[in-house]
């Protein structure tokens, strides 16, 4: 019965995205034509709104510079660092309700997030503890921004949606969307780290840390725009709070199928 019910909501799943969406998703990344829906839709664990191709170019754009820091022989794990303070930083700009500023300094973070891992490999040197740091680094950056939130709504009690908006969103709601989104945010973390502890590899899921920050990112300069304001954060943890919490459902769904055909075996 399970199984059969797991079974429709991957079908289910696959068709929603497929049909609402302007592009095709398959288990490498997205497709920008439309063509007919694939017969096997097993892969949609697989499914990522950033492709392994446009992970593959971003790369490259920071080569050049992974490049320098690498000769000026800056250590790995002082990015992760740096990352973590930039991270704090934009915690209290979302605190204050600078929310673009705050954005800015969210990508800082996100670079050094990418150049840490890039440098390590520039200079031979990669190192188990550093992948470590680097990850649990992580968790800590995405609690402070988090933390910056929950005390920008609690400090408001109404949320204006736009410039002037007569359309008021109560404070604590902002709150309980971070805490949802915090929440789904460590769960496809911890599940990840949980699989690949048991000997599963778990590198699937929509809402992944790339599509978190690109998400965050994104929601924090559009709330710049006076149309848009305050709100557009809410929107933006809205959507982060049910995507996390659907890519953990991924993963544990990923898991449990990879572990079925260990077992058969």
């Amino acid at each position: 019965m399970l199984d059969y019910f797991l079974s429709r909501l991957r079908e289910l799943e696959y068709k929603v995205f497929y049909l609402l969406l302007p592009s095709r998703f398959t288990e490498t990344g997205i497709i920008l034509k439309n063509g007919p829906m694939p017969k096997k839709m097993n892969g949609f664990c697989a499914l990522s709104f950033i492709n392994a191709q446009n992970k593959e170019r971003f790369l490259k754009f920071f080569l050049p510079v992974c490049n320098k820091l690498s000769i000026w022989g800056i250590h790995p794990d002082s990015i992760s660092y740096a990352g973590l303070i930039f991270s704090l930083f934009s915690g209290i700009f979302y605190a204050k309700g600078a929310f673009v500023i705050a954005g800015i300094w969210l990508i800082l973070s996100g670079i050094c997030d990418v150049l840490d891992g890039q440098v390590a490999r520039f200079t031979g040197n990669p190192s188990r503890f550093g992948a470590f740091l680097d990850s649990t680094l992580d968790r800590f950056g995405e609690a402070f921004y988090f933390m910056g939130l929950a005390w920008f709504f609690a400090e408001n009690d109404r949320v204006a949606f736009g410039f002037g908006s007569a359309l008021l969103i109560k404070g604590s709601w902002g709150v309980i969307l971070v805490l949802l989104s915090l929440s789904g945010s460590m769960a496809v973390s911890y599940t990840k780290a949980r699989a690949e502890g048991l000997g599963v590899q778990c590198k699937v899921g929509l809402m992944q840390r790339p599509e978190r920050m690109v998400l965050m990112i994104l929601g924090s300069v559009l709330s710049g725009i006076p149309v848009l304001g305050p709100g557009c954060i809410w929107v933006t943890l809205l959507i982060l709070a049910v995507t996390t919490h659907w890519t953990a459902w991924q993963r544990m769904v990923h898991v449990k199928n990879q572990m079925e055909q260990m077992d058969s075996k």
